[in-house]
């Protein structure tokens, strides 16, 4: 039996194993060190993660003003667009304005230099439209009847073949592709029977 007085110290008590003590405060220690190794690792990686939030926060807000920017430009040339679009095609006819006054400032002419002054008149104008890709619709007669360009009036019996251009009323104006008045016709019903 063992004396009741006797110290459980095991640095008093030799019979005590201490090896197994030591083992777990080593395996203590490497818990407590792993696990300041691993919150000193999630520092670290939220650290990174906020930065290359606070980058893509930057990159957002300056792709948001070149937008705006773009947006805004556009803006400014649509507006400048609209305002100066006819200036190209106003001053292709001022020349024809010009012409047309020094011709009614003109005394004593005779028809046939009248006729002349409104020709060179008329192929002014015409060069102008040319420049600003603006054309004539004028389709003959036996013409396919095209309802883009064409505004049919009535259909009248013809020789012509059915659905085709009986008769220019009225020339029609495209400017690039786009019809800016349609040509107004008189389209072709066909022959019809003369019998009763």
């Amino acid at each position: 039996m063992s004396a009741p007085n006797e110290s459980l110290d095991p640095k008093n008590n030799p019979s005590v194993d201490t090896s197994e003590q030591l083992e777990g405060d080593n395996g203590q220690d490497q818990v407590q060190e792993t696990e300041v190794q691993a919150q000193e690792d999630w520092a670290t990686l939220l650290s990174e993660a906020q930065e290359k939030v606070a980058q893509y926060h930057d990159e957002l807000l300056r792709a948001k003003a070149d937008v705006e920017n773009i947006r805004r430009r556009a803006a400014d040339d649509v507006a400048k667009a609209r305002k100066f679009g006819t200036e190209s095609f106003a001053e292709s006819l001022i020349p024809v304005r010009d012409s047309l006054e020094a011709a009614l400032l003109q005394t004593g002419q005779t028809a046939e230099s009248w006729k002349d002054g409104v020709e060179v008149t008329l192929r002014q104008l015409n060069a102008a439209f040319e420049r600003n890709l603006l054309r004539e619709v004028a389709p003959d007669a036996g013409a396919t009847f095209d309802p883009h360009q064409h505004q049919a009036i009535s259909t009248v019996p013809s020789d012509l073949p059915e659905g085709t251009v009986a008769q220019l009323l009225q020339k029609g104006y495209t400017i690039a592709d786009r019809v800016l008045r349609p040509a107004l016709v008189m389209v072709s019903a066909g022959k019809t029977s003369q019998e009763s």
